[in-house]
């Protein structure tokens, strides 16, 4: 990538595929950006540039590559591939370019303490915790190749109400129908994975709407 190139791909501002960094921040926090490009559509991250666009570079561009890749070793599960381009801004300073595409083996997860795991994805410019449903829709891709779904009573209700209000959540469902969360959770999903729905994530709350 060229200086002006970077230039051009700054001036777009950070967005769903795009994050800026003055520099690598602590591990975990690298991480979980690194996390969920991969688990959404891919894009880049920016290390020396500053959050209103300033390209202010990094001193050590190889020390930022090297904390990247521990950072990324030691709190991705599974590893996250990715590769990085330095481009020159000025003597001894140096934005870092990290690529990172949309990776086949998500849902990529960010280790924590006391084993606990937890899956980021985009959302307009922010990463955020994945949703359960995301996790599932990640973990099996199937979308309508030889997925069967039954219809009963909870399923038709579903297709009407979002026929006449156009979205739903996880709650919403579960009330109307009288369902646990869990159950509500688990029908979406299905359906999700049948291409009869879309799933909406939001900072908040995801939701549903038809897909057709």
């Amino acid at each position: 990538m060229t200086l002006q190139e970077l230039k051009q791909l700054v001036s777009l501002g950070e967005g769903r595929t795009l994050e800026f960094k003055h520099r690598v921040p602590r591990p975990e926090r690298i991480a979980k950006e690194v996390v969920a490009l991969a688990n959404t559509q891919g894009g880049r991250i920016l290390l020396g540039v500053d959050d209103d666009g300033t390209l202010v570079g990094v001193d050590d561009a190889a020390e930022e590559a090297f904390i990247l890749r521990q950072a990324i070793n030691d709190w991705c599960e599974p590893p996250v591939p990715y590769h990085t381009n330095r481009v020159v801004i000025a003597p001894r300073r140096d934005v870092l370019v990290v690529q990172v595409p949309e990776s086949p083996a998500k849902p990529h997860v960010v280790r924590k303490a006391n084993n606990n795991e937890i899956a980021y994805i985009r959302v307009d410019d922010m990463s955020v915790e994945a949703s359960p449903e995301s996790v599932r829709l990640m973990e099996d891709d199937m979308r309508s190749n030889g997925l069967s779904v039954s219809f009963g009573d909870a399923e038709s209700l579903l297709l009407r109400y979002l026929k006449d209000y156009g979205r739903v959540t996880v709650a919403e469902f579960a009330r109307m129908a009288d369902l646990s969360a869990d159950e509500a959770s688990a029908i979406l999903v299905q359906l999700t994975q049948a291409d009869l729905l879309e799933l909406h994530a939001e900072r908040e709350e995801d939701f549903f709407t038809l897909s057709y």
